[in-house]
C-alpha cells in the first residue's frame, strides 16, 4: 500500500471519528438534562417558598444567530432542567435573524415556551439585537417580552404555514397578519414589516422596552411573573435604589462547546467560509505531497461545513457551481500562469458564491473574504507551492538544464519563459537580456527559478569569472 492511500484511510478514519463524536455528544446532552428532571420531587405548579433556604434561581438563555434544530434542543433542555432545579423563571436573550425548522417542528418548539411549567421571558437585547421570522414568533410565545431599544422584531412571513392556533401570541395566527397578544389582527394584510422597541410595544408584540437585562428581570416582576426579587436600598443621596435580593441568582447558560462548534458552523457565513476552505485545501493536497495534513484539515472544514450547509437553505446547483470552479482552477494550477480555465472557474466561483443562499442570507464582508482568498492562493500561493514541490530535484529537474524554450515575457534580468509548454519565472545574464519571443535555453536551476541564456552570444557573469579563477588558484596551490 503506497503514501497516498495510507493518507487517504487516515483522513476517513478521522472524519469518522470526528462524525461519531459529534452525535455522541448531542445524544448525550438531552439525557443530562432528563436525569436533572428525574430527581425533581416538586410539583413544577407549585410556586417558590419565600422561606426555602436554596437560592432563587433565574436562568438566562442565550439564543443567538440562526435558531436551528441544535438550539431548538437546547432550549426545550433548559426549560426542563430548569424546572428540575426549581427556577423561578427563565429568560430567552434573543438576537436572531431567523430559523433554519420546517413549521411543525417550530411550532413544537413554541409549544414548549408557551406550555412550560414555570414564568418564560423574551427579551431583544441588547441595543441593535434582532429576532425576526421564527425569532420573532418565540418572542410572542413567551409570557413575558421586551425589546431593546435600537433593536427590531417582524418578518413573521418568513413562516408561512404556521396553521395551529394556541390561545395567544403571534405564532399561532395566519402568516399574513400580524396580531396582539389579544388574538385581535392588528395589521391585516402585511406582508412583511420590522417594527422598533417603541412600534413593537404600540402593536402589541412586546409589553415593554427594557434597555438592559436587569430592568427586563425588575418589569417581569412587577408583571407579577416572578416574584419580588428586589429589595429597596436607600443611598446616602436619599435616592432609593433597586439592587436584587441577596438570595436571587442570575444564571448565564449558553451552549456547550460542542453543540455550539455545530451551530456556529450552521451559519451561513461560517458554512461558506468552511466550504472555500476544505475545497482549497484538497486541491492544495491533490498538488503536494506530505503526510496529508491539509487533507485530515480539509475533511474536519468538510465536515462542519457539509453540517452547516445541510441545515440552512443553499441552492444545490450553486453549490455544484463552487466545486466545478474548483476543479477549473485544478486545469491551470501547475502552469504558475492564470489561462482560460482559470478565468472560468473564477467566474463559476463568483456565481456560485452569489447565489448560493436562498431564504437565509450572509453580509458582503465573509464574501469579499471568500473571493479574495480564494483567488489569492489560487493565483500566488498554490502555483508557487506546485513549483517549489514539482521545482526539486527529488523529482529530477535537472533535465530541465539544456532544453531549449522561448521568452514570454522580456527577461532583463528576470521574466517569464516557456519551456516544454509550462510557463517558469526566469533569470538572464545583466549583459545578456532577452526580449518576449527569444529562443533561450536552460543553462541552470536556482531553487523555483530558471537560468537562461540566450541561444547564441551568451556572457559569463564577471563574478562567476571571478570565482572560477580563485577556484583555479586555490587549486594551483595545492
Amino acid at each position: 500500500m503506497n503514501a497516498h492511500q495510507h493518507r487517504r484511510r487516515f483522513t476517513r478514519l478521522v472524519a469518522a471519528t470526528l462524525l461519531l463524536s459529534a452525535v455522541v455528544g448531542l445524544a448525550a446532552a438531552p439525557a443530562s438534562a432528563h436525569d436533572d428532571l428525574e430527581d425533581d420531587s416538586h410539583d413544577p405548579d407549585t410556586p417558590h417558598i419565600v422561606g426555602d433556604e436554596r437560592p432563587r434561581q433565574i436562568v438566562v438563555l442565550e439564543v443567538h444567530g440562526l435558531i436551528d434544530p441544535i438550539m431548538a434542543s437546547y432550549i426545550k433542555r433548559q426549560l426542563i432542567t430548569a424546572t428540575g432545579l426549581h427556577a423561578i423563571g427563565v429568560v430567552l436573550q434573543i438576537n436572531s435573524a431567523g430559523t433554519t425548522l420546517d413549521d411543525a417542528a417550530l411550532v413544537e418548539l413554541l409549544d414548549s415556551v408557551r406550555l412550560a411549567h414555570l414564568p418564560v421571558g423574551a427579551w431583544v437585547g441588547p441595543s441593535g439585537a434582532q429576532a425576526l421570522g421564527g425569532a420573532a414568533h418565540l418572542v410572542t410565545a413567551a409570557d413575558f417580552s421586551a425589546i431593546a431599544p435600537g433593536g427590531r422584531i417582524g418578518d413573521f412571513t418568513s413562516v408561512r404555514d404556521l396553521v395551529h392556533v394556541h390561545g395567544t401570541g403571534a405564532y399561532g395566527l395566519d402568516p399574513g397578519d400580524v396580531h396582539s397578544h389579544d388574538g385581535d389582527a392588528l395589521h391585516s394584510g402585511a406582508v412583511v414589516r420590522h417594527y422598533d422597541a417603541d412600534t413593537a410595544m404600540g402593536a402589541g408584540l412586546t409589553h415593554s422596552t427594557a434597555p438592559v437585562l436587569g430592568e427586563f428581570l425588575f418589569a417581569m416582576s412587577d408583571a407579577g411573573l416572578l416574584p419580588p426579587i428586589t429589595q429597596d436600598v436607600t443611598g446616602d443621596d436619599g435616592i432609593v435604589r433597586r439592587p436584587l435580593a441577596d438570595d436571587v441568582v442570575v444564571s448565564f447558560v449558553k451552549l456547550p462547546v460542542l453543540d455550539g462548534l455545530f451551530h456556529t458552523a450552521a451559519s451561513p457565513a461560517v458554512a461558506y467560509l468552511l466550504l472555500l476552505a476544505g475545497l482549497s485545501l484538497l486541491l492544495l493536497d491533490f498538488y503536494t505531497g506530505g503526510i496529508g495534513i491539509a487533507a485530515v484539515v480539509a475533511a474536519v472544514c468538510g465536515l462542519l461545513a457539509a453540517f452547516g450547509l445541510g441545515t440552512l437553505d443553499i441552492r444545490l446547483w450553486a453549490l455544484a457551481l463552487l466545486m466545478a470552479g474548483f476543479v477549473a482552477f485544478a486545469v491551470d494550477i501547475q502552469t504558475g500562469v492564470p489561462r482560460f480555465w482559470t478565468v472560468a472557474g473564477g467566474a463559476a466561483v463568483l456565481a456560485g458564491s452569489l447565489t448560493l443562499f436562498g431564504q437565509h442570507s450572509m453580509s458582503w464582508i465573509p464574501l469579499l473574504v471568500g473571493l479574495v482568498g480564494v483567488g489569492a492562493f489560487v493565483l500566488s500561493g498554490l502555483p508557487a507551492l506546485v513549483r517549489t514541490r514539482y521545482g526539486t530535484a527529488t523529482v529530477g529537474r535537472e533535465w530541465l538544464i539544456g532544453v531549449e524554450g522561448t521568452a514570454v515575457t522580456d527577461v532583463d534580468p528576470d521574466g517569464t519563459v516557456e519551456v516544454h509548454g509550462a510557463q517558469w519565472r526566469a533569470r538572464v545574464n545583466r549583459l545578456t537580456p532577452l526580449q518576449a519571443g527569444e529562443p533561450l535555453r536552460v543553462s541552470g536551476l536556482s531553487g523555483v527559478v530558471l537560468e537562461v541564456e540566450p541561444l547564441e552570444g551568451a556572457a559569463v557573469d564577471y563574478r562567476e569569472m571571478r570565482r572560477k579563477r580563485a577556484d583555479a588558484t586555490v587549486s594551483e596551490t595545492e
